[in-house]
């Protein structure tokens, strides 16, 4: 068998089993095996909505520890017919939520997917979705290059 394959196929096992055996929120969830080295996700979790209908939010920490910068360019949640990209912002005084259209990371950088700033709005989330659950959550960048992970299903009112 060609020794490329078997590389390949060692790799992406190791990869798998690295994420699968990761069970603390605080630690790293995900690493891209996609062509994003040193992109890691941690703390992911979708905050259920508090009333049924409305959009959900999912926060988690985004670190660039490679060498290139990136630009994320797209959200997608699993169990949600949609999903974007926002940012909550204060425009003379006043605080706005709307879609943001990409966010460069820097080599370096964590961003951190949080109340009160950046997050991902799930909409029209399946009403299945129950806490103590997981659902995977993919991002895209600009480079066509995604990253999933699974992000734990909390409670609305929970600690976020």
């Amino acid at each position: 068998m060609n020794k490329t394959f078997l590389a390949g196929i060692a790799l992406g096992l190791s990869a798998l089993t690295l994420v699968a055996c990761n069970e603390k929120a605080s630690e790293p969830v995900a690493e891209a095996p996609e062509g994003i080295p040193g992109l890691v996700v941690s703390n992911a979790r979708l905050i259920l909505p508090p009333v049924a209908g409305n959009p959900a939010a999912v926060y988690f920490d985004l670190k660039n520890g490679g060498k290139d910068a990136v630009s994320l360019a797209a959200a997608d949640v699993a169990d949600a017919k949609s999903a974007m990209l926002h940012e909550t912002t204060e425009t003379d005084g006043k605080m706005t939520m709307g879609h943001m259209a990409s966010l460069d990371i820097k080599p370096g950088e964590t961003v951190a997917f949080a109340p009160g700033g950046k997050h991902v709005m799930a909409m029209d989330v399946s009403p299945e979705l129950q806490p103590g659950a997981k659902t995977e959550v993919t991002l895209t960048f600009s480079s066509g290059d995604k990253i999933s992970f699974p992000a734990d299903v909390v409670a609305a009112g929970a600690d976020r």
